[in-house]
């Protein structure tokens, strides 16, 4: 029995030694220079670009258990990360227009989609994919970073994040890929993605123009006349999207930058708190430690001799108290950890405040974005087909409700 105690004992050390958490995925390369263009390409060869919002992935349902972390500054990191990739896209001269978009962008000619898999100041995790308008995946991986303390400091809106080593190694794995298509492959992504774009206007007359194949690809079927109204419709109703599209870029373009200090000093703060947890977490699992190996000692002596004295006694129970108390204390000094989380939570509140939706312009035209610039965006959709529907004959101008100043409700 005595023998199994110990073990048990002995057990819950190894257990504590190896409580320490970890962040997820592969670390990238440090001082990762961008790859860029070896020449200045010509328009048809570019590919434009479209960046998904990110998923802001999940935060553990207990509230102890994120760390200070919080939905809102989640959602902020979401809008703020596509955006400096696409500053970190569009100086490597690969690229044609990159636009963050709210939502998949089915006349993309390239889109890219990620989600947030960690993120506490330190450390950065993203899962990020990239797919043609053929459907055809490049790639899906996970890149992760933990800063070091000079890329704290080292940072400039636009050009420096303090996971800039990341930002590149996205940046490079898309051109790369870029690299690797010959010009009637980037022909038939761009044709791909008009084709799917006037679906989406029209699904009833350009359905037939794509088909899938078994791996779930698309592929032309047949083209529209060079001289084809409805897709010069199509283009035009495809321009009065680039235009709101372009206005939302500067929407989020504007949040980012407004965002870029509070972001980056709260960067610096977590990452000094999350060292501060660290070493705290640290010191009381050595006092858990010294804490059981007190008891474990105390087992030993009783195991080591049939023939109990009283001193031996004396001091089996005075090394189990003082293992069991280095035990508590050490529990006890892990609750300082509460005290660095309200700081941050009330951070937190200051961060998400400033990052209010903004009113969007257009040709003079005010677009209300009080919901969720997604939301919105999903409206204009909507009306760009009913537009395109009246201009073409498919319905009449009673089938569109009135926009008075062209505000979206």
């Amino acid at each position: 029995m005595r023998f199994l105690t110990f073990s048990a004992l002995l057990f819950l050390a190894l257990a504590l030694l190896g409580g320490c958490a970890t962040v997820p995925g592969k670390q990238v390369d440090d001082q990762i220079a961008p790859l860029m263009a070896p020449q200045e390409f010509d328009d048809h060869e570019l590919l434009n670009v479209s960046i998904k919002v990110f998923d802001p992935g999940e935060l553990p349902e207990s509230v102890d258990e994120r760390h200070g972390l919080s939905p809102e500054i989640r959602e902020a990191e979401a809008r703020f990360i596509p955006v400096h990739l696409k500053y970190t896209m569009q100086r490597t001269g690969y690229w044609g227009t990159v636009r963050i978009v709210p939502d998949d962008d089915n006349g993309a000619e390239v889109l890219v989609r990620g989600k947030i898999e960690f993120s506490d100041g330190e450390s950065l995790v993203l899962t990020v994919e990239a797919l043609d308008s053929r459907n055809l995946l490049w790639f899906r991986k996970t890149y992760a970073e933990t800063a070091l303390l000079n890329e704290h400091f080292a940072t400039e809106p636009e050009k420096e994040d303090t996971f800039q080593d990341l930002f590149n190694n996205i940046a490079n794995d898309l051109a790369q890929y870029r690299n690797r298509l010959n010009p009637g492959e980037i022909l038939e992504i761009q044709r791909v993605a008009e084709l799917r774009y006037g679906q989406e206007m029209a699904p009833d007359v350009y359905g037939q123009y794509l088909s899938y194949d078994a791996n779930n690809r698309l592929h032309i079927v047949h083209l529209p006349a060079a001289n084809d109204p409805m897709m010069e419709r199509v283009r035009s109703v495809r321009s009065r999207d680039d235009m709101l599209i372009d206005a939302i870029n500067g929407y989020y373009e504007a949040y980012y930058l407004d965002l870029w200090e509070p972001y980056d000093n709260w960067r610096k703060f977590r990452s000094e708190e999350v060292a501060t947890m660290r070493e705290i977490e640290r010191d009381a699992l050595r006092r858990k430690i010294i804490g059981v190996a007190a008891i474990v000692g105390a087992i030993a002596i009783g195991s080591s001799s049939d023939n109990h004295s009283a001193a031996t006694e004396t001091l089996q129970q005075v090394m189990v108290a003082g293992g069991a108390y280095s035990i508590y204390t050490g529990f006890q000094k892990s609750q300082d950890v509460v005290i660095n989380k309200e700081v941050i939570e009330e951070l937190g509140v200051s961060f998400s405040s400033e990052a209010e939706p903004l009113v969007v312009e257009v040709e003079g035209e005010t677009y209300r974005l009080t919901g969720s610039a997604e939301e919105q965006y999903a409206k204009w959709r909507e009306i760009l087909k009913q537009i395109y529907a009246r201009e073409t004959g498919l319905i009449t101008d009673e089938a569109i409700p009135d926009q008075p100043n062209g505000a979206l409700p």
